[in-house]
């Protein structure tokens, strides 16, 4: 785990689990856990997750909700593939008010075996929240969230009118 800039004990973060077989309770939702786990490891306080089924529309609506008046972290887990219904990132991007590249590109570049590189994850912003795709493995999801964690607090930070350090 990567040290932050900024002390994370008062910010928080929500969970969004994008995947058709746990919607179908055909899978669980390891992934969802495996995030809320590490962040709360890493002091943040996980106020909220979800999961919704693959598609650009129930990623869109629950990503409007979630970040209606919230100002932290918003990751989703799932869909950022090739697969026919994994389309998290477009969901995600008709929601987005600005980009986030940077965070993207890093999130890709993390992977030992550079199957990063496979990823179409978005991250940018909405209102006064973050919001990033982590692909739906476990070991995905954790990785590369780890990869960007330690600048995270410190966007929040100034999403909520915060002044730059």
């Amino acid at each position: 785990m990567t040290d932050s800039i900024i002390d994370t004990s008062n910010l928080s973060a929500k969970i969004l689990t994008v995947s058709d077989g746990v919607i179908a309770g055909t899978r669980e939702d390891a992934s969802g856990q495996a995030l809320d786990d590490w962040l709360s490891g890493a002091g943040w306080v996980v106020v909220e997750r979800r999961q919704v089924a693959d598609g650009v529309e129930s990623v869109a609506e629950a990503l409007e909700d979630l970040s209606t008046d919230f100002n932290g972290l918003i990751v989703t887990t799932g869909g950022t593939g090739f697969g026919p219904r994994d389309l998290t990132p477009e969901g995600t991007k008709a929601v987005l008010e600005r980009e986030a590249p940077g965070l993207a590109e890093a999130m890709r570049l993390c992977n030992d075996r550079g199957l990063g590189r496979l990823s179409r994850a978005v991250a940018g912003t909405r209102g006064r929240c973050l919001i990033v795709n982590t692909p739906g493995s476990t070991k995905g999801a954790v990785e590369t969230l780890d990869a960007v964690l330690d600048v995270i607090p410190h966007a929040v930070e100034l999403l909520g009118g915060g002044r730059p350090h």
